[in-house]
């Protein structure tokens, strides 16, 4: 039943189909490759299952009594001498044969007042695997988002490079014409020759970035290095995140923390163990016997016995060499380090979704800041190819008018990658990694 549960959580955000051969690939179709294919993720389900199964011996062990059925047949054939008391005369048997044949049940139950304790541990163990999993299906999550809309990020700088290098070219032409009419010098036309040179290296380096960040995507999504896909060059942005929620849904959803609480859960309740060994233990036994022997020596020659039998005891521990008393104390020590590790993780994880939650902000500021920046660096750029055709201004404002536009584009996508890659963050921490509300698309069209 856990699995189950578990494996609903897994495939939460499966949509569609799972093959992607040059085909389309979105977020949502990534990240249900990554859930169906992450040996991670397999591994830490089958890890659920076996704590579940522990839990289920151990439940077995605790609370069943142990139940051994045995049949015995024996034979024996043997020469006897025999002297009796009242007969000083010795009796000589040859060949004498014995057969004895004996079936039994036996159970046997032991009750320790500590077991319920165990029980309740051996649970707490078992929701801190399945908590673990989710953590693995939540980072799976988070790293395919993270490197789905970097791949974004690498293909917007590659359609900058790319009008970078149309602008180049422009600018080349313009002198290359303007040299062969005797209206400029071979200095600039040869200067514009380099920089066209110089954009084209920047433009197959990007091309190579792009080739590494979708092997870095497939290898989060297990699948083929060399699968190709096409994606949506678009980042969404999600509706504006509030940091009290963040904040409150952390202290309710974030799988860490909830470790750390059953962890504590755990220390505590293996003090309670070891202080409930103390107590008397019940031990009940009963047993079936059925016996019978037959033998052609001795005074009997048929023994049968066929019953019932049955008895137990309390025992008590009374003195053990204070290792009980030591052990105790040990884990009072344990009890005490999982409270200092609950409060330490929550100070961290106040102080990341803090530091999550400053960049994110500040992000959103520069971005309304660099989207002014690039229309002014853009319309700049435009004045700037004209004055230069028109033979108005020098190949050294329009180059440097173009390189403010490649780095106004450049810092522009950049802003909305990292408010995408604090959102995502941001989520994980608050444990809403599953429900990302997308309120608004930002494609760069250069």
């Amino acid at each position: 039943m856990k699995k189950s549960i578990l494996l609903v959580y897994v495939t939460l955000l499966v949509f569609g189909t799972s093959a992607i051969a040059q085909e389309s690939l979105d977020l949502e179709k990534a990240i249900q490759l990554g859930l169906e294919n992450n040996l991670q993720i397999k591994i830490s389900v089958d890890n659920v299952s076996l704590r579940e199964g522990e839990r289920k011996i151990g439940a077995g062990d605790l609370f069943m009594p142990q139940v051994d059925a045995t049949y015995l047949r024996s034979f024996s054939n043997e020469d006897v001498t025999q002297k009796f008391v009242n007969d000083p005369a010795p009796r000589e048997i040859d060949n004498a044969r014995s057969r004895n044949e004996n079936f039994n049940v036996a159970a046997i139950y032991g009750f320790r007042p500590e077991s319920i304790i165990t029980m309740r541990r051996l649970g707490q163990l078992t929701e801190i695997s399945e908590l673990e999993a989710k953590i693995a299906v939540e980072n799976t999550v988070a790293g395919i988002s993270t490197a789905y809309y970097r791949l974004i990020l690498e293909l917007q700088r590659y359609q900058v490079l790319k009008e970078t290098l149309r602008l180049s070219k422009a600018r080349l032409n313009i002198a290359q014409a303007q040299y062969e009419l005797g209206g400029a010098g071979k200095r600039d036309f040869l200067t514009a020759q380099v920089d066209y040179n110089s954009d084209s290296s920047l433009l197959l380096s990007q091309e190579q970035i792009i080739q590494n960040a979708k092997v870095n995507l497939n290898e989060l999504m297990a699948i083929s290095p060399s699968t190709e896909f096409t994606i949506k060059d678009t980042i969404t942005i999600a509706q504006r995140l509030n940091f009290a929620e963040l904040e409150d849904n952390a202290f309710l959803e974030n799988k860490l923390l909830l470790i750390n609480q059953r962890q504590k859960n755990v220390a505590f309740l293996q003090t309670k163990e070891l202080q409930a060994s103390r107590l008397p233990m019940l031990n009940l036994n009963g047993a079936y016997v059925n016996n019978t022997s037959n033998s052609d020596a001795g005074f009997l020659i048929q023994n049968q016995r066929q019953g019932f039998n049955y008895g137990g005891n309390v025992t008590i521990n009374l003195f053990s060499g204070l290792t009980l008393n030591r052990r105790i104390q040990n884990a009072k020590v344990q009890q005490r380090i999982q409270d200092y590790s609950l409060e330490q993780y929550e100070i961290q994880l106040l102080s990341d979704i803090q530091r999550a939650f400053n960049t994110y902000e500040t992000n959103l500021k520069l971005l309304t800041i660099e989207e002014k920046n690039y229309q002014v660096a853009k319309e700049n750029t435009e004045i700037a190819l004209e004055r230069f055709r028109l033979g108005i201004a020098s190949y050294l404002e329009f180059r440097d008018a173009q390189v403010n536009l490649l780095t106004a584009q450049n810092r522009l996508i950049t802003s909305i990658y990292q408010i995408k890659e604090q959102e995502i963050e941001l989520m994980r921490l608050s444990g809403k990694i599953f429900f990302q509300n997308s309120a608004e698309d930002f494609t760069l069209n250069p």
